[in-house]
């Protein structure tokens, strides 16, 4: 599920990511109720398995049974923050349009590793490759998307509205992020690698860090508007490094 809101005086409307059918909207009829049986299966970030029927306007939920309920995902903040992170990133760039099973394991696979991996990062900046992949907006990062010259070992430009990356001579002449070449070889290592290759990577956290900015940029820039997420992971961070820092201390 990647999100709920409240329906009439007893009912849910959820919108899911479905293997089958991709994004759709469903009516959860009575599951605010206390003694709904389908409320503890439609958590947010849970996998579960559905019966739908087809109403006059929205899909009927009639049975749910949970697959995978990621419970991590709900127990540490920066767990919760980055599975909401990874299904913001989802809902907003899809539509209700059929299905596509390819992004639909891409999800399960990077809620699976950040609910049962120490290192996760990796695996969500993977996600942000593969998602850009999947859904036609893949950035050139080989070449010049200006003059078409091949991309050096040198720091480089990256711009989202040309679509990829710009030599040192051409990207000061457009609207474009600086990027380092260690950060562009990792970018460019997620485009040609599958997850399992994509886990063994250890990135510096300086490079992490720099990735999620240069992304953020990249993705507001497609999305045309910013996201909510990430203001959420900036203010639960320091709170979870500082408590980290005060348990290691004892």
């Amino acid at each position: 599920m990647l999100r709920h809101s409240d329906w009439g005086e007893a009912d849910r409307m959820l919108v899911l990511y479905t293997r089958e059918r991709g994004k759709l909207r469903a009516v959860a009829k009575g599951v605010r109720k206390l003694r709904s049986r389908k409320a503890g299966h439609l958590e947010p970030f849970t996998r579960v398995a559905l019966l739908l029927a087809r109403g006059r306007d929205f899909w009927i939920v009639t049975q749910a049974e949970t697959v995978a309920a990621y419970l991590p995902l709900r127990d540490d903040l920066m767990r919760t923050a980055y599975a909401a992170y990874v299904v913001e990133l989802l809902d907003r760039f899809t539509y209700e349009e059929g299905e596509n099973q390819a992004l639909y394991r891409l999800l399960m696979d990077t809620l699976s590793h950040i609910s049962t991996e120490e290192e996760y990062q990796s695996a969500v900046r993977y996600y942000e490759v593969r998602l850009l992949d999947l859904l036609g907006f893949r950035p050139e990062l080989f070449l010049c998307v200006n003059c078409g010259n091949e991309i050096q070992a040198q720091d480089q430009y990256l711009s989202p509205e040309r679509g990829g990356a710009l030599c040192p001579n051409c990207g000061p002449s457009f609207e474009a992020r600086p990027i380092s070449m260690n950060a562009l070889k990792y970018l460019r290592h997620f485009q040609r690698s599958s997850p399992a290759d994509a886990r063994r990577v250890k990135i510096p956290a300086n490079i992490l860090k720099e990735i999620e900015a240069v992304m953020q940029y990249h993705l507001t820039y497609l999305l045309e508007r910013g996201l909510n997420t990430p203001s959420f992971l900036r203010q639960v961070r320091p709170r979870v490094q500082e408590n980290r820092a005060e348990d290691a201390g004892e």
